[in-house]
């Protein structure tokens, strides 16, 4: 019998024991003046897995196996939701520094641009 579901069934399993609601919304927070925070998160979630039975005629009885099965949960905070006399304001949660390979990401239009200008000029002094 294949072990591959019972491996992704407990793979799952363990990501709905460490993903839960409280991790995208998370417990208000009560102040003394009143004021309630929530937290609100987002959560990325990625698991795989595989596997092979590798019976053979010999060894039938055996049942050799082998696979594997992996999963990872990514929480990044968003945003808190504050309550305070019966309105609501969302107040974001400031967005990481910029890496560099953002800002070359970035830079990639403007320099395809120039690129093309400069190449564009050439042809034209070419042709006159």
């Amino acid at each position: 019998m294949s072990q591959i579901p019972n491996m992704l069934e407990s793979t799952i399993q363990k990501i709905r024991e460490m993903v839960d609601v409280n991790s995208v919304i998370g417990d208000p927070i009560s102040t003394p003046d009143g004021v309630t925070i929530i937290p609100v998160s987002k959560v990325s979630v990625g698991f795989g897995g595989g596997g092979m039975d590798c019976t053979k005629k010999a060894n039938a009885g055996n049942d050799p196996f082998g696979g594997g099965v992996g999963g990872g949960v990514k929480v990044t905070p968003i945003c808190f939701l504050i309550v305070k006399d019966g309105s609501v304001r969302m107040m974001p949660v400031a967005a990481p520094a910029n890496t560099t390979a953002d800002r070359i990401v970035e830079m990639v239009p403007d320099t395809l641009d120039k690129l093309t200008a400069y190449l564009d000029s050439r042809t034209q002094k070419k042709e006159e």
